[in-house]
């Protein structure tokens, strides 16, 4: 699936005319965590002809946003510094890195936060041992919200939620294993259950071999702002961390709104 596709989300999906709309799928071009992407690659995953794309890219490159390597583009340092700067990624961060680290201490298990981004979740923070092997995610990439764990827990309690079904449906899910969710119907149910339950359980959705259970996370007023995950090998029985997982999100709630 192009990223073309995705380009709508939060607005009417009409593929902009600007110079900045064109660039702003380039960038999106690196949501499914690819690191580096060779111009016609660029070119097929934003809809942008590969004549514009080479133009932009160039800007970008000069504006630090991206950088070459080789014959291909990757994301730029600039991207980071910027990102370093989101008021509710820095505060997230530093609010919830010390207690994500001790649930890890706790559990052995990958441990993420993240937070809603489109018909992905953007990763915030990852706390892993060098024994971990989990090369699925990282922080600042993106996966599917429809088959992880963190995304189910966000789209559950999302107000916009038959929005974004609706939008998912037009797209298609996108499948990661053969596991994962295989049509929106399904997921919507899943939804309803999650929402009822107050955390979500996804198994080899994501890759083979492990499971993870997320819990949301709440802000100010109760509303949920971000869900922490625990990964684990599917083996460990990952439902066994939920009281883990539960008394780290309060926490961490409780040092947001205080």
């Amino acid at each position: 699936m192009s990223m073309a596709a995705f380009a709508g989300s939060g607005d009417d999906g009409a593929y902009p005319n600007s110079v900045l709309g064109k660039a702003q799928l380039l960038l999106r071009a690196f949501e499914s965590g690819a690191v580096h992407l060779r111009l016609a690659e660029l070119s097929r995953r934003s809809g942008v002809p590969k004549a514009s794309a080479y133009r932009l890219a160039q800007e970008l490159v000069q504006w630090g946003l991206l950088e070459r390597s080789g014959d291909s583009y990757q994301l730029g340092m600039r991207m980071f510094e910027l990102g370093q700067r989101v008021p509710v990624s820095a505060v997230l961060r530093r609010v919830a890195r010390p207690l994500l680290t001790d649930l890890f201490a706790a559990t052995r298990a990958a441990i993420h936060l993240a937070v809603l981004d489109g018909g992905h979740v953007l990763y915030v923070e990852k706390v892993v041992g060098e024994a971990n092997i989990h090369t699925h995610s990282r922080v600042g990439g993106r996966l599917p919200a429809s088959c992880t764990a963190t995304g189910k827990v966000l789209l559950a309690t999302c107000p916009d939620r038959e929005e974004r079904l609706h939008l998912l449906a037009l797209t298609g899910l996108p499948r990661l294993t053969p596991r994962s969710v295989a049509s929106v119907e399904d997921l919507r149910q899943q939804l309803a259950v999650v929402q009822e339950h107050g955390y979500a359980v996804e198994m080899e959705e994501i890759l083979l071999g492990f499971g993870s259970i997320a819990v949301p996370i709440l802000g100010a007023e109760g509303t949920v702002v971000a869900s922490v995950s625990a990964t684990a090998p599917t083996a460990r029985l990952v439902t066994r961390l939920l009281p883990e997982l539960r008394s780290s999100a309060a926490a961490v709630s409780r040092a947001l709104t205080n």
